[in-house]
């Protein structure tokens, strides 16, 4: 007969085991989901700090593009014909709430409002914005909380769940939308018609600061400059211009109750609040291209005062729209961006002594849970677009406060298949997702790599060498080690093969998938910019237009005769048009020859 001590004493050590089990598998998924976030954050940084090396070019391409004077913003929409046929939402001014929410039903349902629209809508946005100060100062009260909510990304679900749950903006139920509304997420243009409809019915109860992403040089590079162009194929780059008039009219930064800071990056140490409310905000359009270019001209100390001017007031509005808040003391460049500051504690609590504040509320970082508490509470992320790398990456939040100045978190996510998936499931794609991404940026550096590799004798070195190279040239801070095995294959004596980095796009033309993962978003971008019918392909009198501006832009001097003959070349099929391919297969070839030249 069975000792039922024996057994009791074996079942335990039996769920003991078990549970030992569990704990480790989730232990092992925890830190495989936290790598996957790093790689796609770390990736996400570097792709913004090079964006800063092209601004200057694709500032110059898209001014010298767009030629609109102000009288357009009435001439333009009253010009347009809403036929009869359009069965899609229509707007009439002054808006009210039944517009909103015929308006939201309609975008819901995936319709597409009518640039004629579109257009009245923009023209009442600017007028309203500016009359709006450079700091909104607003008031809450126990019978009046105010909503934040961080960056949208052009993920209209997370939108419309947000006022789901929270509510519908209204004069008892104000929100605050603090910036990046656009770009990565395929509805951006949606989310602003929403929160401009909104803005024009609450002036005084609904409030926009700006993003880095308001940005029309960043819009170009990710997504919503795309996404206007494919929306609105005739009126696309009107409506683009009209909105880069916008942005730059939106606030920059909002007080609640005279002590809760809210602005899109951060701060540094040399933040005025005061100097913010005096300038100009209108004439920094491009943020980040004309502030970077005023600090390359000339230092501070071989300035007037009347120089220093310009350059100090762009400098307030960058850090503000770029900065991040990190754990050491001290203000130092936001090197990972580059652009912006990274501030300390100390640099917190300086301006909010300064200016008699309690804390600082901020977007703009990725966070797994939505929000973060830095410094001691008195920094606080919000980060409002869930699922934002990946389907489950992570969950997107928004602040309520009352009068207290206490905040209370609201976290949500979007879901169309995350709960149907367990969680390993969710894990293996996000993982697979961020190791696609990662592989790609290694391929775009194979050369670099390749050749600091050949410093070896041989196709064998150790993991500790392999992680000093992949960080030296790549230079994204990631778990090296840690990622070893999903990159990489090892011998019996755990040498690397470094060679087995690029085995997985070995059936393609090495040089040229290198050429077209380093360069296929932004030639994608002046592809789009010559197309200005957005018919997918360049004509003949659209290349030798852009081609022209392009050679002003480089100082030399083009003859018709010449630019046919280039229009002529790349056209290889004959067809008498360019079409993406073509555009791309002509760069490869003059890369090729720059290779061999070098």
């Amino acid at each position: 007969m069975c000792d039922p001590l024996l057994s009791l004493s074996t079942a335990i050590k039996a769920t003991a085991l078990i549970q030992r089990w569990y704990r480790c598998k989730r232990a092992q998924l925890e830190i495989r989901r936290r790598y996957s976030l790093t790689i796609f954050e770390s990736i996400e940084y570097a792709d913004e700090q090079e964006q800063t090396q092209l601004s200057n070019f694709f500032t110059f391409m898209l001014e010298h593009c767009v030629h609109r004077g102000e009288d357009s913003y009435v001439i333009e929409y009253e010009k347009i014909d809403v036929p009869d046929s359009y069965r899609g939402p229509r707007l009439s001014f002054p808006l009210n709430i039944a517009h909103a929410k015929a308006l939201l039903n309609a975008l819901k349902n995936q319709q597409l409002l009518h640039p004629r629209y579109v257009l009245q809508l923009l023209r009442e946005t600017r007028r309203l914005l500016k009359e709006k100060p450079n700091i909104t100062h607003v008031s809450v009260s126990y019978f009046k909380e105010i909503t934040i909510c961080g960056d949208l990304h052009g993920n209209l679900d997370d939108l419309l769940l947000v006022f789901h749950k929270n509510g519908l903006p209204s004069e008892n139920n104000p929100y605050v939308f603090n910036g990046d509304f656009v770009d990565r997420g395929k509805n951006s243009m949606e989310i602003l018609i929403i929160l401009f409809v909104f803005l024009l019915i609450y002036p005084n109860d609904f409030h926009l600061n700006r993003g880095n992403h308001e940005d029309f040089i960043l819009n170009m590079k990710y997504g919503f400059t795309k996404e206007v162009l494919k929306k609105y194929k005739v009126h696309g780059m009107t409506i683009l211009y009209h909105l880069r008039e916008i942005f730059s009219w939106l606030p920059l930064a909002t007080v609640v109750n005279n002590k809760v800071l809210i602005v899109h990056g951060g701060i540094s140490d040399t933040t005025d609040l005061d100097l913010l409310k005096l300038l100009e905000r209108n004439k920094r359009k491009d943020i980040l291209r004309r502030t970077l270019h005023e600090r390359s001209l000339s230092e501070p100390q071989h300035t007037t005062p009347k120089k220093q001017m310009p350059i100090l007031c762009s400098s307030q509005v960058l850090d503000i729209l770029w900065s991040d808040p990190k754990k050491q003391h001290g203000c130092t460049l936001n090197k990972r961006r580059g652009g912006g500051c990274c501030f300390g504690p100390d640099t917190t609590d300086q301006l909010l002594k300064k200016h008699n504040l309690k804390m600082l509320i901020r977007s703009h970082e990725f966070k797994p849970d939505g929000y973060d508490l830095a410094h001691d509470g008195k920094v606080i992320t919000i980060f409002s677009a869930s699922n934002y790398y990946e389907e489950g990456s992570n969950r997107g939040a928004y602040i309520r406060m009352n009068p207290d100045l206490v905040p209370h978190f609201i976290q949500y996510q979007v879901c169309v298949s995350t709960d149907k998936r367990k969680n390993w499931e969710r894990v293996k794609t996000i993982e697979q997702s961020a190791l696609q991404t990662l592989q790609k940026r290694i391929f775009i550096h194979k050369q670099k790599l390749m050749d600091t590799f050949a410093k070896y004798d041989s196709g064998r070195i150790s993991v500790s060498d392999w992680a000093a190279v992949m960080e030296s040239v790549l230079q994204l801070k990631l778990p090296w080690r840690t990622l070893k095995s999903r990159l990489v294959k090892t011998d019996p004596d755990g040498n690397v093969d470094y060679m087995s980095c690029f085995y997985y796009m070995d059936t393609v033309q090495p040089t040229l998938v290198e050429t077209l993962c380093k360069y296929s978003r932004d030639l994608q971008m002046i592809f789009n910019i010559m197309d200005e019918d957005q018919s997918g392909l360049i004509s003949p009198d659209e290349f030798r237009k852009t081609w022209k501006i392009f050679s002003s832009y480089l100082d030399i001097h083009s003859h018709d005769e010449a630019i046919d003959k280039l229009v002529q070349s790349i056209d290889y099929n004959k067809d008498g048009y360019i079409d993406f391919n073509e555009f791309l297969e002509a760069f490869h070839v003059v890369h090729k020859l720059e290779n061999k030249a070098a």
